[in-house]
């Protein structure tokens, strides 16, 4: 079965293509074949969009538009590698020809090479004999990073103990500028922000970072086509560069990198040695002012130094840093809950989606700063960060229009539905809602009594509510009653309102509270 590029990477075949790289270095870069290149390209180029369009396209739109298309089928070359594996074993018998086990490789394989292909991959596979080539390094192509294999050393303030850190190298091969900083580990994070920060010591990007097949960036390794780890992919995505780990075992992939970290033992560690450090900012203080020394001294053939070759030969052809600085990415997974929200694990708080994904299982792309939902590839939320523990952040555009509704209830949202129907509903509202404690009694007593317009219309319901008013009786029971007996209707004695009037009837016979004293 064949293997489907990853959207990512066509999104690299058109960042390299635009930068001017053949579609022969392209596979080469990517560890894809030539035609696989010459393929997408013809299918860029007969689609109705630009590839300036298509880089900017979402990997799901992206994937739609491309999902018919494959990578060379692997299962028909790992079956001649295997069968490789026998004639090199015979190599040295007498008599041997590859025409006489190409013969037998056609009798038994279901989907045969030609013979010229047939010898071309057992050359590749089986090389008579190794050498190493001058590598020519074209300005601004390719960035080498490497960890090196001695470490420095801080003291803990409180212990006293000796702590190990990292030392990061990066050069660019054509000027052998360099970077050199300490950090904690090799883990992803602290890759990650180191190559950020080569990137900005060298004030651009170049089109490729050559890395080794360490874990933090490498998930898989392979001599053809490694698994890149996916927030180094997204690093590189966000930077607009694509990332090329080196081969397994095959340090003269990047000798000149390897090359630098001895450079640095000698002229950055030794000049360390007798030095203590406490904290990790000391460290690279120090490391910053060996390293501006190094990177200016001269060439003994090339009479300039690393600087001086940057400035006047690579620097202009680097890309430029874009206008953000790259935040490490993390993933999860989480289920819509029946309220609409999603559980995040690492605050232990929840992040609205919209209604209509409830029960649908999604990935959360987090940064220090925000919070993105994603449903199948496609983004479904964004979120500013919220750090506090247990806390819901709702986006009202998520909600249904049930929930948004109730979500909306304050004093003015009841003024303003009460307004259409007359002052005296709006005066009614307000009695209502200031004779109650607690909030969400008045508003759905408020909200009952507004809703009596669509029986008795707002005429009568204005009406309703003078009478209330008159007679220190505002609530919805009340005014629903006024309503249903016609009250509203019965005007009240002039000059005399209805609270005024005795119950009972004054004469003569009738005794005070005195008469009881």
């Amino acid at each position: 079965m064949a293997n489907k590029l990853d959207p990512m990477d066509l999104k690299q075949i058109i960042t390299l293509h635009l930068d001017g790289t053949s579609n022969r270095r392209i596979g080469s870069i990517l560890g894809i074949s030539r035609n696989t290149v010459n393929t997408y390209m013809q299918l860029f180029e007969a689609s109705e969009y630009s590839l300036e369009e298509l880089l900017r396209f979402d990997t799901a739109a992206l994937a739609e538009l491309f999902s018919s298309h494959t990578t060379v089928d692997t299962r028909r070359h790992n079956e001649l590698m295997l069968y490789f594996e026998g004639v090199n074993k015979a190599r040295n018998h007498p008599g041997f020809t590859f025409l006489h086990h190409y013969q037998q490789y056609v009798d038994q394989a279901g989907d045969p090479y030609s013979y010229t292909q047939f010898l071309e991959h057992y050359r590749r596979k089986y090389p008579r004999e190794k050498g190493s080539m001058k590598l020519d390094h074209v300005a601004g192509e390719e960035m080498f990073i490497d960890f090196a294999g001695k470490k420095l050393h801080i003291i803990d303030k409180e212990s006293g103990e000796l702590v190990a850190v990292e030392v990061f190298v990066s050069i660019l091969p054509c000027s052998q500028y360099t970077y050199v900083r300490a950090c904690r580990s090799q883990k992803r994070s602290d890759l990650i922000d180191c190559c950020t920060r080569a990137l900005r010591f060298y004030g651009g990007v170049p089109k490729a970072i050559i890395s080794d097949n360490l874990r933090s960036a490498v998930n898989r390794a392979s001599k053809y086509e490694a698994d890149i780890n996916r927030s180094f992919k997204d690093f590189a995505r966000h930077y607009n560069c694509v990332i090329n780990p080196t081969r397994g075992y095959s340090p003269q992939d990047k000798a000149l990198v390897e090359n630098a970290v001895h450079l640095a033992y000698q002229r950055i560690y030794y000049p360390l040695r007798e030095m203590v450090f406490f904290t990790l900012e000391d460290l690279n203080r120090e490391i910053g002012i060996l390293l501006e020394r190094y990177n200016s001294l001269l060439f003994r053939r090339k009479e300039s130094s690393r600087i001086e070759l940057f400035q006047t030969i690579e620097r202009q052809y680097l890309k430029p840093l874009p206008g953000t600085t790259y935040e490490l990415k993390d993933y999860k997974r989480a289920k819509v809950q029946k309220m609409g929200y999603v559980y995040f694990s690492p605050d232990k708080s929840y992040y609205s989606v919209p209604y209509r994904y409830i029960g649908r299982e999604t990935t959360i792309h987090y940064t220090k700063s925000r919070i993105e939902v994603f449903y199948h590839q496609q983004r479904i939320a964004l979120h500013r960060r919220n750090p506090a523990k247990g806390s819901y952040i709702t986006n009202t555009d998520h909600l249904s229009s049930t929930h948004k509704f109730y979500s909306d209830w304050t004093p003015e949202f009841f003024y303003r539905k009460a307004r259409p129907h007359g002052e005296y509903v709006v005066a009614c509202v307000e009695k209502i809602l200031a004779s109650q404690d607690y909030p969400e009694i008045g508003y759905k007593r408020s909200l009952g009594v507004i809703q009596l317009h669509r029986v008795y219309g707002s005429q009568r319901l204005n009406d309703a509510c003078k009478r209330a008013l008159d007679t220190d009786a505002c609530s919805y029971i009340r005014i629903k009653n006024i309503l249903k007996n016609n009250m509203d209707r019965v005007p009240l004695p002039i000059g005399q309102p209805e609270q005024a009037k005795p119950h009972i009837p004054f004469h003569s016979n009738i005794r005070g509270a005195s008469a009881y004293e």
